[in-house]
Order: structure tokens, then sequence, then C-alpha cells
């Protein structure tokens, strides 16, 4: 979804017949040249990602972008990101290439490993079924941490005894002042307030 010059949305995800699903949000900003295009909306089903097996075993399901000769289904961001789901065998090291000009970061969510010259794991906020929001620092790269990577041209993940799967995301850098609350990013402080303001007004959609 682009929101661009305003659209208003609301998500009513459904899990399976136990009522768990994975869901992840990735919020791409805009810059300020596209900051009022057009909103837009695009739908894509499970069967249209491409998934790519390698010689190992290592499985990737591409989302966005171009990664290993195939090319994901969503187009038109704006920060020409690569979002792609990876699956890495049991004691399997894999080295995969990235843009040298692009930021990047993993989300793992399940199994567990260690990436090569990355950030420690960085916890992250979840919401459980019982409404309880958790924050648990995990003792490696594990079931809900971020790794954040540095400037470079592979990543390279030594995958633990059950194996590990992470979103592979990277995208480049807009380089332009961001303010931000809630669910509108503008690039001052200004022109958030005036979003604000048009949305209590009721003029927020164009």
């Amino acid at each position: 979804m682009t929101a661009g010059r305003g659209i208003m949305h609301q998500e009513m995800p459904k899990g399976d017949p136990a009522g768990r699903m994975h869901g992840f949000q990735l919020w791409a900003n805009l810059p300020a040249s596209l900051k009022m295009t057009a909103p837009r909306y695009q739908d894509i089903a499970a069967a249209d990602v491409p998934e790519v097996v390698d010689d190992d075993g290592t499985r990737a399901r591409i989302v966005v972008g171009e990664f290993w000769g195939r090319k994901g289904p969503v187009e038109g961001v704006a920060a020409n990101p690569r979002y792609v789901d990876v699956s890495v065998p049991p004691g399997t090291r894999k080295r995969i290439e990235v843009d040298r000009a692009s930021n990047a970061f993993a989300y793992v969510f399940a199994g567990s490993g260690t990436f090569r010259d990355a950030s420690d794991p960085q916890a992250v906020v979840t919401e459980q079924a019982d409404g309880q929001t958790r924050r648990a620092v995990p003792h490696e790269s594990e079931n809900r941490s971020l790794i954040l990577f540095d400037r470079g041209d592979e990543v390279v993940v030594q995958a633990g005894d059950e194996g590990i799967r992470f979103l592979l995301v990277s995208g480049r850098p807009i380089e332009e002042p961001v303010a931000w609350y809630g669910p509108i990013v503008m690039n001052t402080r200004e022109q958030l307030q005036q979003a604000f303001r048009e949305l209590q007004a009721g003029t927020f959609i164009k």
C-alpha cells in the first residue's frame, strides 16, 4: 500500500484454525518529491511469490526486488527495496550478496543462528494473544530478534541446530529529514501538524 496524499484502511487478519499466523508490516518512507503521490494498493497472493531453492537447501521467497535470478511481485516502492523470506537448513553457513549502497537488516522469526559483521541481536516488542507485550533480549539471533548490518556486500549467517528463517530487507537510504507521529510520516514538524489538522477536519483524503 502506498499512502501518498491520503488513504484510510482497516486490517482484518485471520490466522489458521488455531488462530496462529505470522504478520509483518514494513513501512518504507517516501521521498519529499513523492509524498503527495496518488495512493495505491497492491494485493499479492501467496502463490504469486516466487520461491528459489539453492543447492544447499536454502530456500528464498522473493516478495520485493530481484534475488537469485527471480523478481518479486511487489513493484513501485520508492526506496527500491529487496524483501526476501530466507530459510537456511540446520548447521548450514550461507553467504548472501547485498547491494553495498543499501542499508540492510534481518528479522528472525523461526529457529536461531549467528550473523557475521552484524549488530548484537536486538529485542523486538511483541504483542501476545493474551494482550500482553513483551521484550526479551535473545542470547543469539533467535526468534523475534532484529539484526542490523553495516555497509558491505554480503550477509553471512550460520544456522543453528533447528535451522533459521528470517526476513532479509534492504533498501537505498533516502537521506532526508523525517518527522513522524503515529501513521503519518513527513519531512518537517510543520508538515506533520498540517496533516493532522487535515485528518481532524476531514480533508485528509484528497
